[in-house]
């Protein structure tokens, strides 16, 4: 019990830090997304969280919603452009996941959560 207060008090500390230091790239990532009219500019997706419980994640959006002629979203590469690329490269999609820190739903340190 008192190494999980010690790990939560550790994330919290560290997320409040992260999140003040880079809120300014945060922001302009924001608006860079949004002016690409990738809207909604932040997605969430279901994640599995502990003993199961789901929990959203936040992440920038890197993928536009690109269909072909029967509906079908196209690949990756075709949805995927420049500064998309840029933000997966640099690992910055990922940014709002601190978020997720904060609200006790994910740990910096530990698992990669899983797909839902």
């Amino acid at each position: 019990m008192k190494n999980k207060l010690i790990k939560r008090f550790f994330d919290i500390t560290i997320a409040h830090i992260l999140f003040i230091i880079i809120l300014p790239l945060i922001a302009i990532i924001y608006m860079i997304v949004l002016i690409g009219l990738w809207k909604p500019a932040i997605f969430k997706q279901a994640r599995p969280g502990l003993y199961g419980r789901p929990y959203n994640i936040y992440k920038f959006r890197t993928m536009r919603n690109l269909k072909d002629r029967n509906g079908n979203l196209l690949t990756d590469d075709k949805r995927l452009t420049g500064f998309r690329k840029f933000l997966i490269r640099a690992s910055l999609y990922e940014l709002p996941v601190l978020w997720n820190v904060l609200k006790g739903n994910m740990s910096l340190v530990g698992p990669r959560p899983l797909l839902g």
